[in-house]
């Protein structure tokens, strides 16, 4: 059985409730493909609406989860409360926390972890910057954060994973479809020699890094990418084009 395709939109610091509202009218008015799976991320005081009036099939996922249970953690959203919001996915590791936040891989890890352990699917991100990309360690960089969690959590199942260079988020800048695919095999033989062959044939990576209903085809025919997590063009109605990518 094959690996059904995956479109996240992940909205980050962007939105109001009219804008999202609109988008999610969007989404609930049109024709999506039926075969994708599709989860959006808007910023957290926005989850509750877009949950409550989003059609059934699209998910809604948090861009954010801390690694403790419900205390005394100022501005922080535990997993629980994130589960008992009906919302059944996070992000973890997206670079621009990883870079701009400090998350390092440890700490990456133990948020996969705890929001796995309490029923959540994850979207984990990885991926590598320019100077890392350019010194040849892009695939040093994504394995050793992989490693991290794989140091914590044995049961994949419930991970997808989105390889996002940095250097390509946000900046019009995307990797070519021959770099993408050649990362995505290099994720997919570390899962199977680091988890279980199993785990490598079953789970989804995606491509991030300003994709655009312009590159998604072409991205979306390559053997190891299974979807896309998409930035900015979320917040647009290319977003509907980007999920009926692999029609």
């Amino acid at each position: 059985m094959g690996r059904q395709f995956f479109v996240g939109g992940n909205f980050k610091m962007n939105g109001t409730i009219k804008s999202i509202t609109s988008i999610i009218e969007n989404l609930n008015n049109a024709k999506l493909d039926e075969k994708t799976e599709v989860v959006i991320a808007p910023p957290a005081l926005y989850l509750l609406l877009a949950r409550e009036h989003l059609r059934d099939s699209v998910e809604v996922a948090a861009q954010n989860v801390f690694d403790k249970p419900n205390g005394a953690f100022t501005g922080e959203i535990s997993a629980e409360q994130i589960r008992d919001s009906g919302i059944g996915w996070v992000l973890a590791g997206h670079s621009e926390r990883r870079v701009v936040l400090g998350e390092d891989d440890k700490f990456v890890a133990s948020k996969t972890k705890v929001a796995l352990d309490s029923g959540l699917s994850v979207i984990l991100c990885v991926g590598e910057t320019l100077e890392q990309r350019e010194a040849e360690r892009t695939i040093e960089v994504v394995t050793q954060q992989l490693q991290a969690v794989a140091n914590v959590v044995s049961d994949w199942s419930k991970i997808v994973i989105a390889y996002e260079p940095v250097w390509a988020i946000g900046t019009g800048k995307v990797a070519t479809t021959a770099q993408a695919q050649e990362v995505h095999a290099a994720i997919r033989h570390w899962l199977s020699s680091n988890v279980s062959p199993e785990a490598a044939a079953a789970t989804r990576i995606l491509y991030g890094g300003s994709v655009s209903e312009k590159n998604c085809r072409e991205l979306a025919k390559q053997e190891d990418i299974d979807g896309f997590l998409v930035g900015g063009a979320s917040l647009k109605p290319a977003f509907i084009d980007i999920i009926n990518s692999h029609l």
